[in-house]
């Protein structure tokens, strides 16, 4: 029996709400949309490491997407990403195997197109 696995995805309005009132809408939304492309770039690269099992860099890339998580305020991106890094540091394979899986669900469900969709917390 395969279980479904349903990530909660937190995020706090913010620092967007705040990239919003420095920069005013237009300037905002090409920041935001050219720092979320950034993330999804990110998150791209580190998935095509893991897959080629490259990992000497992981950690720092790791630590990048966390950074850039937190300054977009996807609370939730940015403590599995952390996750991801001390099960790395600790040389754990099972327990990066389960936590890069999990980093995956919520990097998807983070990045998805249609926000209104996922079932999300603002803290």
């Amino acid at each position: 029996m395969a279980l479904p696995v349903k990530e909660r995805v937190r995020q706090d309005s913010e620092p967007i709400a705040t990239i919003y009132r420095n920069l005013g809408t237009s300037s905002a939304e090409q920041v935001v949309t050219r720092a979320l492309g950034e993330l999804a770039l990110t998150m791209a690269g580190l998935a095509a490491q893991v897959r080629e099992r490259e990992l000497q860099d992981l950690a720092r890339q790791l630590r990048r997407l966390q950074r850039m998580s937190e300054n977009l305020g996807m609370v939730s991106l940015g403590l599995v990403a952390g996750d991801v890094r001390t099960c790395l540091d600790r040389g754990d394979v099972t327990a990066f195997s389960a936590v890069w899986a999990r980093l995956v669900r919520v990097a998807e469900r983070s990045l998805a197109p249609d926000k209104a969709l996922l079932d999300q917390t603002f803290s």
